[in-house]
């Protein structure tokens, strides 16, 4: 018997899944139930706010995964340019390993739900928050000076935020390889201008 843990950590993946393929509207509680093979009953024990809830606790969920990917990446880099190219390949190779069908968890949240509701609403700018100020930190680690870290950390997850859009939309790369020209060449002309 699967415990209780188990299950949450299994719906909260389910229901992230289901945002990045078809978004938050058509995120149906039966879905999440049924992709994560979890007791119908579990739904309301482990999320009381019903569908709300389980959309903050899955952003949270992509937010940490990101933070990690970020973290990660950057403990494997030794320039900011190696970390933004390795930033937007990842991003790039989960797009193709996808065949076009992931987004990203946060996007339909804003997007769909917009100021709706509060709560989704808070849940996307901690997301984002996060995912920038982690990126600008780890920048400014391998060489950067603050401000152009944090304009190239937001450069760089608003252009992986629009290529993952328009790449679904063309069924193409190129959004990918355009961004990751971009921003990489930003991060090189930043260590350019300091040596």
């Amino acid at each position: 018997m699967a415990r209780r843990s188990d299950t949450k950590a299994r719906m909260v993946g389910a229901a992230r899944q289901l945002i990045r393929e078809h978004g938050y509207h058509s995120m149906a509680l039966s879905d999440v139930v049924e992709r994560s093979a979890s007791p119908r009953g579990s739904v309301y024990y482990h999320f009381p706010q019903g569908k709300v809830q389980m959309a903050a606790e899955a952003a949270e969920a992509h937010t940490r995964e990101q933070v990690d990917l970020i973290t990660q990446l950057a403990g494997e880099a030794t320039t900011p340019e190696e970390l933004i190219l390795a930033y937007v390949e990842a991003a790039r190779e989960g797009m193709l390993t996808s065949g076009y069908g992931r987004g990203c968890t946060i996007a339909p949240l804003v997007l769909e739900v917009g100021q709706e509701s509060e709560e989704l609403g808070a849940a996307s700018r901690r997301a984002f928050l996060l995912m920038v100020e982690t990126m600008a930190l780890r920048l400014v680690v391998l060489g950067a000076e603050q401000a152009e870290a944090r304009e190239l950390a937001q450069s760089t997850i608003a252009g992986v935020e629009g290529a993952m859009v328009t790449s679904r939309a063309l069924r193409s790369p190129e959004p990918f390889d355009a961004i990751r020209d971009t921003v990489v060449g930003r991060a090189r002309a930043l260590v350019a201008v300091r040596d």
